[in-house]
This record gives C-alpha cells, structure tokens and sequence, in this order.
C-alpha cells in the first residue's frame, strides 16, 4: 500500500479543499451568477408524448420574447452519428420542429425579466396538436409491423448487436441449465443541482460565453459550434460550481443549445434553470433493461456458457456524443462480469419509445448486468443446492490468472476477486447468520446476498472506437505552473462534480514536487484557461487527468530543482524535497526564492537553464487502451416481513480494490455515495410511463428516493492491489459503488424468501413485487408457517 511520506500526497487521508467554499455557502453555481440586463428563460414542453404540430400562435404583444424552431435560422438539430454497422441516426431540435416525441419535449422557448413572468408566458402560447400512437415499451417498440418513431427508419431499433462465442458447444452437453427473465425500472439522475446555464455576449472578447453545469465543458463547446454553425474559437465554455452529475450533465442539452443561440444571435444575457419536475419529466432517463437468460453449468454450478437476450428501452432520440447505444454496448461487453466464462453468446437490442432520451448514469449498464448476472449465480446455486457465496467463488478469474482477458475482450490487469468476497462474507458475519433462525423475533424472514462487479476505468481510445462514438478520447492533458511567490497552479480540461479532483490533483502534483497543499491551486473546466480534455466521465479522472497532472508535475519538479541547485551551488541530483522546502544537506531556499529567480532575478539562473521555465503541460493516458479495472464485493443482510413487503437492510459490507488510493477518506466517500444510489435503484426509485406514454412519477411524492432511514451504516473494507499499467497504480472509483447494491440487495430479499419458494426478478423491488412474488408462489406451497 502507498503511503505518503509528506502526509499530504498520494495515500493521504486529507481534508478537501473545495469544501471550505462549500460548507460555507460561498459556492458559485448557475443560479449564483448574475449578468447585467439578464432575461430568464422557461421553456414550454409537449403534454403530449407523440404528435404532428399542426399549429402554433404567439400571444399577440410577445412575439419577440416567445422562440419557436422556425424562428431559429441556421441552427442544426443535435445529431450524433456512430460508425456501427446499423446504426440509425435521429436529429434532435432544440426546439421541436413538426412532431414531438416525448412528453417534456421542448417546442417552445419564452423570455421575461424572472422565470415566473417566464412560465406565465409559456400558458399564453397555444399548440395544436394531432396526437399519434405512442410506443412506450421495447416489447411493442420491437413489435412486427410497428411504425417506426423515425419516418426515415426501416424499422424501431437504433441498433441490434450481436456476439457469439462458441455457446452452441455446450448447450446440448450441460447438466444444468437454469433460465432467467429479469427487469430493471427506468430511472432518473437525481444531481443535487439540476441542470442550468447562464449564456451571454462578451461584446470586449467578441465571444459567446458560456457558463454551464456540465461535466465535459470542453465537448459542449465542440457541441455548440457544430449546431450553431460558428467557429469554436468564439466560444468559450466554462463549468462553475456543480452539484453532481452522475452523467446527467455529460451530453449536449437541447436547453444549451436554445439559451446559448439567444446569446449569441440576440448579444444580451440569458439564463435558464432546471426544476425538479422538468427533470423528473423530461430529463434524461436511465436503465430501463430486459434480460432473458440461459445459463449452462455443470452439477457443482461452475459456468459452461451464458446465453442472453437484452433489450434497452433507449427513448426518442440519441444523446450527443455518447449516442443511444453505449448502454448495449456496456451491457454486452460487461455482462459476464468478473467471471471466467469460456462460452458467450449475447444479442442487444436498443429499442427507440416514445420517452425521454436514455443517457449514461453512474455505471453505465453495469447496475443492470451486475443485477442480472449475480441472480443468475444464485439461481444457479440453488439448481445445485450449493451456498450462493461458494458457486459465486468457484466462478470468480482467480488471482492468478491476473492479468486476465474475458470473453468479450476486457482486460483485467490487476486484482484479487475471490479475497475480496471472502472478506465481504466474513464482514457480514455469514457463518453466525447461517447458524441463527431464518425469521426474527418480529416474524420477518432473513436473509443474506452477494454480487461482485468490475468496473473499467478510464476507458480507451480503442474501446471508444470500437463502439463508433463521434468523439473519442485520447490523451488528457494538464498545465502546472510554480507562480513567482513559490505557489503552484494546476489546471486541467475536466471538471469536478463533487468527486473531489480539487484535492485528488493537487495531492498529485504534491506527490512530484512536494510544493505544501495549502500553496497548490487547482483550476478546471474552462475552455479559455484551461488543456483540452473530454471530461469527467466514466471513472476516468484520476487515472487520466491525474496521470497528465504528474507529468506535468515532474517536468516542473525537476526544473525546480535545476534552479535550487544553481541558487545551492550543488549538483541538481543533490537536492531533495522536504519540509515545505528544497534541501542540500542542511542548506535550503524556498519555492518562493527559485519562482522569484526565474521571473524576477533572472540573472541567478544558470547558464544552461532550461528554457521551458517553471510550466509545463503533460499529456497522458495508462500504457494499456482498455481501461483498468476496479473491482468489489458487496454483502447485505436483510429482513423481509411478509405481510408487508417491507425490507429492512440489517448490514451491508463492502470490499473494494480501486489500485493506489489517491485520498482514502475521498474514496469512502464515493463508495457510501454510490451504494446509496444503488440503494435506490434496488428498492425505490422508478419513473413509470402509462400507455399513452405519460409519466407517472413528475414529483417526488411519486419518484421515490432513500433517505437517512432508508439506508444502512455501510461498512467498507479495501484492498489496494495498483494496477502495473496506469501512473502510480491508479484505477478510477467513481461508479462502482452505484454497480452491486441491487444484487446484493435482491439476493439477499431472495434468500429471505427461499422458506417460500417466492423471488423477485424486477427492480426496484418495492413492496407491491416482494408480495406479488409471494401470493405467486403459494399456489404451488399451500400454507406455509
């Protein structure tokens, strides 16, 4: 395990720097900012989830301050192409053109001094819509016959994949086979802060100015100029404070576009803030899958082959850039998990409905397959009246086969699956809890589940590549500067979200030139001021942006020591880093005296300075393409009341391995983080649609969410195995937490139930499932005590 010497860099649990502002209340996010002359904007949405516009009138005196799409000359619908082999393209307005698709639609944009006069004006103007059938599930989206969401579309999917690896080799031969079919809800984001931004005319730069809780502000601006039909250079896009994003914010919004075309044609202010029931409405959703399975394995319950259908309910349109089909791309490639499976076969059908568009969420597709592929071990457990824990073991790549590559290509390269969930059942106490009764004192039954995932971090250029994604990433970059009073500027392209880079970065660029933390400045997400990057997605921070910030870091740290040497009258490979200082034996000088050297006594340099000066930018990405991969264990122990429905989570143990842990306390905090969300996708959280594609959870009476009572004391154990492919042994951590609780969870609701013969396949598994899946299986129990 990486320890810091100097208690601040790598390794050390220090404190975040970003929340001094924070718990303070001196944040600045996009409701905080305000630009002279401002106008808010409010945006009239469809009530209706599919429809021809046959009409629309503006309010008579209002014509100027209400914008529809023909109003909007020379802007082109969000459009995000993919070099897949059938993949279907759909444009998405700003604005909604002839038809609308979704409820929450925009189809019309209306400006006034306050967002209430705003709102007003949006109930003056009149639509007339001829409403047309909607498709609101991937049964009737894949339905023969159906008329497609697209006109131009031969048939409903955005795109229907395929892999076959070897399964018909072992179907006719396995002992056992057991079959699945398994749902997961659709789901919305839920940041803290929704979505907004301020967009105004910088008449001195001549420039569009930008300001945008988003986690990829370098893309928005690519984004932007491409709809609006404007060079780049005259944008500038920059990221105040933000209040997460979970993916939410790492596409291209419509609303961008809209606020920032008034901007820009109108050269005045505007402003535009995302309400709670706009997003529960007309957001971006997630997770919406339909698993069947069949899985083949032999009389002790070790995996043969896997054979598995997934559709995806994908909404109207694909996000720009990461399209409606990263998630079947996820799903497919993710799908065997941290499992040594040998035969695969997988199709992914991404089914277009009249709904919101689907966007990447916390995990990307893995809650859905993590949930999918741990039932399956312990249904498959219970076919070889095995322990779930010991099937699950059986099947896990062992250590040493590390580094491993699965059947869909994925690279593991580093890691101690099987430890992991040893640890995890010795935390939850599994040998005590087997030795007890199955019910409590209460009458509730008990029980206890498993589910081990991978998450690829900081994935690839060849893996974005190969999904044909209109942008791809590369190398991230990052600029570290000694400033002449021996402070040190970091900056980078991402952005942070609340996943604490503030303090990760600077730690980093610690660890190289041990500059004092409290001297280091960390700047992000600013297309002006800051390298190019892709953004904060996919757990890709800290091992992209982290690894640029130490090469930066240790280019300056040995400029920096270079000058020292000249100022010490040493060799430069005589001068260390210590105490806040820069060392020869026991003479020193100070960050500050080599800064004040190289800008302001530049006759102290030596001769042979180097001419880079004391800045540098880094590019960087690990040495292998496919991502590293963290990995975890999860175990819950629950108390199911039968008469009720009602779940209570006892205990919950996490195990987790993310490589080198940058900052400890910062990785416990993403993990509680995450589990809480994948608390809420196991038991509460839904956005249901009726079948006129309306939504049926607009508020948060009806969209429900855990809270404090909801949730357990999580207990978090790690391991710290680096990865050899990454700088310092880095793997990100910032989904996986979200990835396993509705396994575990469900597992553990299942075993409870295992005296009734009762399971639930569905998610959120709420009360209403738990007690249908009970009064199901009594007709073939009779009475059961």
């Amino acid at each position: 395990m990486v320890k810091a010497e100097s208690g601040e860099g790598i390794g050390a649990r220090v404190l975040r720097k970003e929340d001094a502002r924070h718990l303070r209340g001196r944040g600045q996010f996009v409701g905080d900012i305000r630009i002279p002359g401002m106008l808010e904007v409010a945006f009239l949405r469809s009530p209706v989830a599919h429809a021809i516009i046959r009409e629309r009138r503006k309010p008579t005196g209002f014509e100027s301050s209400v914008v529809f799409n023909e109003d909007m000359e020379g802007v082109s619908p969000i459009t995000t192409r993919s070099s897949i082999p059938g993949y279907k393209v759909s444009d998405y307005p700003a604005l909604a053109a002839d038809r609308v698709r979704f409820v929450g639609e925009i189809v019309a944009m209306c400006l006034a001094a306050n967002r209430a006069a705003a709102e007003d004006l949006c109930e003056l103007v009149e639509i007339e819509y001829d409403e047309l059938d909607p498709i609101v599930t991937c049964a009737a989206g894949r339905s023969p016959g159906v008329k497609p969401l697209h006109e131009e579309w031969a048939d409903n999917l955005f795109l229907r994949t395929s892999l076959d690896q070897g399964i018909d080799d072992v179907i006719a031969n396995a002992p056992v086979v057991v079959e699945l079919e398994l749902s997961t809800a659709r789901q919305v984001m839920h940041p803290m802060e929704g979505k907004g931004l301020v967009a105004w005319w910088d008449h001195r730069a001549g420039q569009l100015v930008v300001q945008t809780s988003t986690q990829v502000p370098h893309l928005i601006r690519i984004g932007l100029a491409e709809c609006l039909g404007i060079p780049q250079a005259i944008i500038r896009v920059a990221a105040p404070d933000v209040g997460g994003g979970f993916g939410y914010k790492c596409m291209l919004m419509p609303e961008e576009v809209a606020v920032a075309w008034l901007a820009y044609t109108r050269k005045g202010a505007f402003r535009w803030i995302e309400d709670r029931r706009e997003h529960l409405t007309a957001g971006a959703n997630a997770r919406q899958h339909e698993y069947k399975i069949k899985a083949y394995a032999d009389n002790r319950g070790r995996f043969l082959g896997l054979d598995a259908e997934v559709a995806i309910d994908c909404g109207a349109y694909s996000v720009w850039p990461f399209s409606a089909c990263l998630e079947a791309a996820q799903a497919g490639g993710n799908l065997p998990g941290p499992y040594d499976l040998q035969a695969y076969r997988c199709s992914t059908f991404s089914v277009a409905t009249n709904k919101p568009p689907f966007a990447p969420y916390r995990g990307v597709a893995r809650p859905g397959v993590c949930f999918a592929i741990e039932l399956t071990i312990d249904a498959i457990a219970k076919a070889v009246g095995r322990e779930a824990w010991e099937v699950r073991l059986e099947n896990l790549v062992a250590a040493s086969a590390m580094p491993y590559t699965n059947i869909t290509k994925k690279f593991y390269d580093s890691g101690d699956y099987p430890a992991s969930l040893l640890q995890v059942k010795q935390m939850i106490g599994f040998e005590r809890i087997r030795s007890e009764p199955r019910r409590d004192a209460k009458g509730r039954y008990l029980g206890v589940g498993f589910a081990t995932y991978t998450e690829q971090s900081a994935h690839g250029t060849k893996v974005f590549a190969q999904w044909g994604l209109p942008l791809v990433p590369g190398f991230d970059q990052a600029h570290v500067k000694l400033t002449p009073d021996g402070a040190l500027e970091v900056k980078a392209g991402i952005h942070t979200i609340g996943q604490g880079l503030e303090t990760t970065l600077a730690q980093i660029a610690h660890e190289q030139t041990r500059v004092p933390l409290k001297d280091i400045r960390v700047t992000l997400g600013d297309t002006a001021n800051t390298p190019f990057s892709t953004g904060a997605y996919a757990s890709r921070g800290i091992v992209m942006t982290g690894g640029a910030v130490s090469v930066a870091a240790e280019i300056v740290a040995g400029r920096i020591k270079s000058i020292a040497a000249h100022l010490l009258q040493v060799r430069a490979e005589d001068v260390s880093f210590r105490d806040g200082g820069i060392f020869a034996g026991e003479a020193s000088v100070s960050y500050e005296d080599v800064g004040r050297a190289w800008y302001m006594r530049p006759d102290q340099l030596p001769d042979a300075v180097d001419r880079g000066g004391l800045e540098a930018t880094g590019a960087y990405k690990p040495q292998v393409d496919t991502g590293v991969f963290s990995y975890a264990s999860h175990a819950a122990y629950v108390a199911v009341d039968a008469e009720t429905g009602l779940v209570e989570i006892l205990d919950y143990a996490i195990c987790e391995d993310c490589g080198t842990m940058v900052n400890p306390m910062i990785v416990d905090g993403q993990t509680i983080g995450g589990a809480a969300q994948g608390v809420g996708t196991a038991l509460f959280e839904e956005s249901p649609y009726d079948d006129n594609g309306q939504p049926l959870a607009s508020t948060l009476i009806d969209y429900l969410l855990p809270g404090p009572t909801e949730l357990p004391r999580f207990r978090i154990t790690h391991m710290e195995t680096p990865s050899p492919f990454s700088a310092h042994g880095l793997k990100g951590v910032g989904e996986g937490g979200a990835i396993a609780p509705a396994g575990a969870l469900v597992n553990a609701i299942n075993d409870a139930l295992t005296p009734l013969n009762a399971a639930v396949r569905e998610i959120p598994a709420t009360p209403e499932r738990i007690l249908a899946a009970i009064a199901a299986a009594k007709p073939t129990l009779g009475n059961v005590a």
